[in-house]
């Protein structure tokens, strides 16, 4: 029973991962758009699209769970997803669907693991950063004495924000705009943790393989002079013969 529950579900996974994917590009397509042009006559229907999206989203977690066997285990395993069907007013963490495409690209390089971290990393990255200057954009730009008015400033602030390095000349002011931070906070540090481990690993490997380069000349060298003292030997024994 367990086993045919876990079959279904991964059918289902496999079967609309790449319509979820063109629908989580088409959804930072709009919410871009949105974001972007404040004043679109497409507000109405591009918002729509956003919903549309949502919903999509959110019946696919529904039926993933439903197929779960242990459902406790999906819980705890998807609680990013749980909270972006859950809080459907924080449009902003519902983008981050996006990973699915560096998942797929990932599947490219599966023999390769450091090319498959540098993939996460650098997608992931890029991913996270565009869409938290969308989200405290959307979130700061009307707001009373906010420092964040432009998409400029909002890259800025990314920037300077994932990177620990925080200026201080631009920040949020909204609540909205306070918790695409704190996740920005985490998720940057993150990023960096796992870029120096990767940097780290790289350095490692390089080193290992220098240092076995090492000894194999090393080796090839005592096997050269035992071959030689061999040829002297039998040299030195025919003359005496």
């Amino acid at each position: 029973m367990s086993t045919a529950g876990e079959a279904r579900l991964a059918r289902w996974e496999r079967k609309v991962e790449w319509p979820l994917t063109v629908l989580a590009v088409l959804f930072l397509a709009a919410y871009a758009w949105q974001v972007l042009d404040d004043h679109a006559a497409a507000h109405l229907p591009l918002e729509i699209v956003l919903w549309l999206v949502w919903a999509v989203f959110a019946a696919d977690y529904v039926i993933r769970f439903a197929f779960a066997v242990d459902k406790f285990r999906f819980l705890r395993t998807h609680l990013f997803e749980l909270a972006a069907v859950v809080l459907p007013m924080v449009r902003q963490l519902r983008v981050l669907r996006l990973i699915t495409v560096i998942t797929l690209l990932n599947k490219k390089f599966q023999h390769k693991i450091r090319q498959r971290v540098s993939i996460y990393v650098a997608g992931v990255t890029l991913i996270f950063g565009f869409c938290a200057s969308l989200a405290v954009l959307d979130a700061e730009r009307h707001a009373e004495n906010a420092s964040i008015t432009t998409f400029g400033d909002a890259l800025w602030w990314t920037m300077t924000t994932m990177s620990t390095v925080g200026y201080g000349d631009r920040y949020p002011v909204t609540g909205e705009g306070r918790l695409v931070a704190a996740l920005l906070m985490v998720g940057g540090i993150a990023l960096l943790g796992v870029i120096t481990g990767t940097i780290a690993s790289w350095l490692v490997e390089k080193l290992r393989g220098v240092e076995e380069a090492e000894l194999e000349t090393a080796q090839e060298l005592r096997n050269l002079r035992a071959e030689i003292a061999e040829l002297r030997a039998e040299l030195g024994a025919r003359r005496t013969g």
